[in-house]
């Protein structure tokens, strides 16, 4: 079928997109290859439709669909949806994803070559044509041009040719292969969808439980993605699944997406405002309770289910202080221990079936932690765990947040409500990385959570790779019981560096008296008092931005870290978001360490729309091999990956190069 009929198809609703399908993905580096490959007519696949009733149809962005049958795309969406937006100049009605991809292509007629729009290089250049222009306008507004000007009038009959051959793109044919048949229900179709994708991301319970329930209500998975971006502005990353999660939990109180099956949309849409107000509700209580505040140190978000479904069945609030503390209680420790680590739906099941049993819901679930764990007591070896991606790093910042932690610059304690952008936390490292490294401790050593601490930017700075021998005597007497109050052992000898093992272990088990010591306050098992916060019902998210959590400092060597900060410099000089410092692989069921990397882009450097990126410099081949696997594209060299940027991600924002 020619790419023209194709358009005409989606146009007349005889072809459209399946509820089940993601959205548009692919970026400019992309679809400008995608073109090239069509102008010198290179093969570039064809697509897979799945032919089934109109009535049937359970389809993406609410298309009218002709009368009879209508195809659905199974493999081909992003070619389809590109070549849609550039030929007709605006996305085909099932689009959801970033128009820029596809916007503003031009083409080169003296080189050949495609680029994105850039003002200095192509406003005052006959040579460069708009694509879309010469798609939906034809030949003759071009025809002129080449006689007008000077720089095109020695090659006019050549650039025409070429005008040509890109505005025939329209009739290139694109064979379609059909799947039909009464057997072939929705069922069927993914799983011949997740074997066509076997090399990508699969289709998910989650993905086709939210195409049955589009299929009443079509608005439904805008309304969920706005929830979910509305959670992330407020520096929490979820996902469609986590909130399918949790809504599935609220209206049928079950773990298994196929509950959802047969709930009406009405039923549904109630379910997910009393869910969109539990975790609003939740994060704040949270965040003001136990201070977790932003998305690298909130842990256990499987955890929610269970927590929003106990909430809508009270009414959505929690009735005292005592009730909010012992379900937090459950949290912590579910956080600390990776209750939800593993087989995310069989454990679920098992606590909402132990909410259900007779007797207080809360002492189920902590009865069913009890049994699962053995005990719910903090060791000071569960502290012996290092970096940001350790399970007990949240725990660390907890007791910072909500004990009488001070700042050993200011005096000043180093709560939530205490700080502004200047006043920044950092993790920093008491015996300094620096001194570490040239005595040859390893990474383990040198980024333990013993040797961690928070403190605002400027003490950070100030201490820098001062010895704790030299500067803890100071601190002390500017502000006495400023480091006791980070749990630091006041034993002097342990703060000379030959000892440095020795104070972590004391430092871990001072950690560890003080979690469970808090822990004992929020269960009754102490008389520690407790912060309260306002239980009058959900309230608007107010934590935290992302933009405040803890910066890391943390790299192999001083040379290095200058270098990648550097990058992230000449990253955000460009309107471009800055990398993440040693960012964590961690092993899913079990939540230890595989990998540290560098300086990463877990949701690529445009944002959910390219892919991970990593910056290795000077490591081993396995940590390469394990970013890899974990989906990232490594460099292992700042020229490659400026590149890499300058020509892949800066044509996607549209940014002249030059």
């Amino acid at each position: 079928m020619e790419i023209s009929t194709i358009l005409n198809q989606i146009d007349l609703g005889a072809m459209a997109l399946p509820e089940f399908q993601r959205g548009y993905v692919w970026n400019r580096s992309q679809v400008r290859e995608f073109m090239a490959s069509l102008y010198r007519r290179h093969p570039v696949g064809g697509l897979l439709v799945w032919i089934t009733k109109t009535e049937q149809a359970n389809v993406r962005g609410g298309q009218m669909l002709a009368a009879g049958n209508v195809e659905l795309i199974l493999d081909g969406q992003q070619r389809v949806t590109s070549l849609y937006g550039i030929i007709r100049g605006t996305p085909p009605p099932f689009f959801e994803g970033n128009v820029d991809a596809f916007t503003d292509l031009y083409f080169n007629v003296a080189d050949e070559s495609f680029e994105f729009y850039g003002p200095i290089k192509m406003a005052d250049n006959p040579q460069w044509v708009s694509v879309t222009d010469l798609m939906r306008g034809g030949l003759g507004p071009y025809l002129g041009r080449m006689f007008q000007h000077k720089q095109l009038q020695a090659y006019a009959e050549t650039y025409i040719e070429r005008l040509n051959r890109l505005h025939g793109v329209k009739d290139i044919h694109i064979h379609i292969e059909k799947v039909a048949g009464p057997d072939k229900n929705v069922d069927v179709v993914v799983e011949i969808f997740n074997k066509l994708n076997s090399g990508g991301t699969k289709l998910s319970k989650g993905d086709l439980a939210l195409a049955r329930i589009c299929a009443e209500w079509t608005d439904a998975r805008l309304e969920l993605r706005t929830l979910i971006e509305k959670w992330y502005k407020a520096g929490f990353n979820f996902d469609m699944d986590w909130l399918l999660r949790n809504v599935n939990a609220v209206v049928t109180g079950k773990a298994l997406f196929l509950a959802l099956k047969d709930v009406p949309a009405s039923e549904f849409q109630a379910g997910l405002k009393q869910t969109d107000k539990a975790v609003d509700y939740l994060i704040n209580v949270i965040s003001g309770r136990l201070g977790l505040d932003h998305d690298r140190v909130l842990g256990s978000r499987y955890a929610f289910p269970i927590m929003c479904s106990y909430l809508a069945q009270r009414g959505g609030r929690f009735d005292s202080a005592k009730e909010r503390d012992r379900l937090l209680y459950w949290y912590v420790h579910s956080l600390l221990w990776g209750r939800y680590a593993g087989s995310t739906e069989s454990v679920l099941m098992q606590d909402l079936t132990a909410m259900e049993r007779p007797g207080d819901a809360i002492d189920g679930l902590i009865d069913q932690l009890r049994i699962w764990r053995g005990d719910l007591v903090v060791r000071p070896e569960n502290f012996a765990s290092w970096s940001v991606g350790a399970r007990f790093y949240p725990m660390l910042y907890l007791l910072t947040r909500v004990g009488e932690a001070r700042d050993w610059d200011t005096g000043l304690p180093l709560r939530a409500e205490l700080l502004g952008k200047t006043n920044r936390l950092e993790i920093h490292h008491i015996f300094p990385k620096s001194q570490l490294y040239k005595r040859g401790y390893g990474r383990p050593e040198v980024n333990a959570l013993a040797n961690y601490c928070f403190l605002t930017q400027a003490t950070n700075l100030g201490i820098s790779n001062t010895l704790p021998e030299i500067y803890f005597p100071e601190v002390e007497s500017r502000h006495p019981g400023a480091l006791a109050s980070q749990w630091v052992p006041l034993d002097p000898q342990l703060w000379r560096m030959e000892n440095f093992i020795g104070f972590l272990a004391e430092r871990r088990r001072l950690l560890a008296e003080a979690a469970n010591v808090f822990l004992d306050s929020l269960i009754g098992d102490s008389k520690t008092p407790s912060r309260d916060i306002v239980l009058s019902g959900p309230a608007p998210i107010s934590m935290i931005s992302i933009e405040n959590a803890p910066m890391l400092d943390s790299i192999a060597d001083e040379d290095e870290e200058i270098a990648l900060l550097e990058v992230n410099i000449w990253i955000a000089e460009q309107g471009l978001p800055e990398g993440e410092m040693l960012y964590e692989i961690v092993e899913v069921e079990t939540g230890a360490a595989k990998a540290l990397l560098d300086l990463a882009w877990p949701e690529g450097i445009q944002t959910r729309y390219s892919d991970p990126v990593a910056l290795l410099l000077n490591e081993e081949i396995v940590t390469l091999e394990l970013a890899s696997a974990a989906g990232f594209r490594c460099f292992t060299d700042i020229a490659t990956f400026r590149d890499y940027v300058e020509k892949e991600i800066l044509a996607v924002d549209a940014i002249a190069a030059d």
